[in-house]
């Protein structure tokens, strides 16, 4: 194990012994908030120490088995030492994973539900074509996980692309898969208009932001500014003939959301809203990001959405995350919906930096 982990169990396990005997203070209940947040400490703590002290057993186990099979010249014992190590080793790097996994500290936006944002780049129609195959991409993946997904917003195009869509992602830590998807995918690609087979290269920009709860962020209506309209489609066609696209504008910030799907007034309005508070939520939890220290930064981007975060070559059936160097040549799965691969990957670069930090 590298010596930044074992030193921060060490301290963990002496913060532990000092939770223990907060716990058996009789006076602990007295206040019922700090009890709550030490009874919480406790559990944490002891479930890290729980899952050390198995990858410590499994550790010792793994090194008897190794030095039976340096010693031992019967055949039959080598080969049972030999089963034994070869169950042991799986064993004990799943014991290693989780032990880092509770390491990390919890992050308290990690359980929310969240808007992603798409948007074509440049490109032109194959930006926005390709906006569409991510939008895709996305709902079959979120399908997989159980959540469910509502379209906010969206602006098509008339051969079946998208300039910008905007929909939401509901259920369980869908905040902590979806967070590292912030920023620039490249797509390269032979667009079906192109006679020639040049590949031609387009850009999506997409964010993520944590949904807004009403205790997260406190809109005053005298800030907002509510025009409504005509909704028009592609093409200047109306959609339909009554005012019922909305236009929400924060005056102290300058943030308009334009909502129009909808044939009810009401339900754009609502819809606007969601999208409002989740991009002021954002710019709050930015600028609180900002103001904590260089080390505290993940190595997996900062979420900048114009950072250039992946490349999807098809030609080549290869997707590149250029974060943490991650090249898999399975685009034609991961592009129906099986991300979870790439998911994980960053997950678990995020969390090993975090526990070196």
């Amino acid at each position: 194990m590298e010596k930044p982990v074992k030193d921060r169990l060490l301290q963990l396990q002496a913060r532990l012994r000092e939770v223990e005997l907060l716990v058996a203070d009789p006076d602990l209940h007295r206040d019922q908030k700090n009890a709550v947040e030490v009874m919480r400490e406790h559990t944490r703590l002891s479930e890290i120490m729980s899952a050390w002290t198995l990858l410590q057993e499994l550790d010792q186990q793994i090194a008897d088995a190794g030095e039976l099979l340096s010693a031992e010249t019967d055949r039959e014992i080598r080969a049972m030492a030999e089963e034994e190590e070869a169950e042991l080793l799986p064993r004990r790097d799943r014991a290693e994973m989780d032990l880092k996994l509770l390491l990390v500290p919890p992050d308290p936006l990690d359980e929310k539900n969240t808007i992603l944002e798409i948007r074509a780049g440049t490109g032109g129609d194959e930006a926005a074509l390709f906006a569409a195959d991510l939008f895709r991409m996305y709902i079959r993946y979120a399908e997989q996980k159980n959540w469910k997904t509502e379209v906010l917003e969206t602006n098509a195009t008339e051969i079946g692309g998208f300039k910008e869509i905007i929909f939401s992602v509901a259920g369980k830590q869908v905040f902590s898969h979806l967070k590292y998807e912030s920023g620039v995918h490249r797509v390269q690609r032979i667009p079906s208009t192109e006679s020639g087979g040049r590949i031609h290269t387009s850009a999506v920009t997409v964010a993520v932001m944590p949904e807004a709860e009403d205790t997260d962020v406190h809109v005053r209506q005298e800030d907002l500014r509510i025009d409504v309209f005509r909704s028009s489609g592609p093409g200047g066609q109306s959609v339909n003939t009554t005012d019922s696209a909305v236009r929400v504008t924060h005056v102290p910030s300058g943030l308009v959301v334009i909502c129009q799907d909808e044939k009810s007034q009401l339900k754009n309005k609502t819809k606007a809203l969601r999208v409002l508070k989740a991009r002021l939520f954002e710019m709050e939890e930015s600028r609180r990001r900002e103001e904590m220290a260089e080390t505290r930064r993940s190595q997996v981007g900062s979420g900048d959405r114009s950072e250039r975060i992946r490349t999807y070559n098809f030609p080549q059936n290869r997707l590149t995350d250029h974060r943490i160097n991650l090249t898999l040549y399975r685009l034609d799965h991961i592009i129906q919906g099986d991300l979870h691969e790439v998911v994980e990957a960053l997950r678990l670069s995020a969390m090993e930096t975090e526990l070196t930090n």
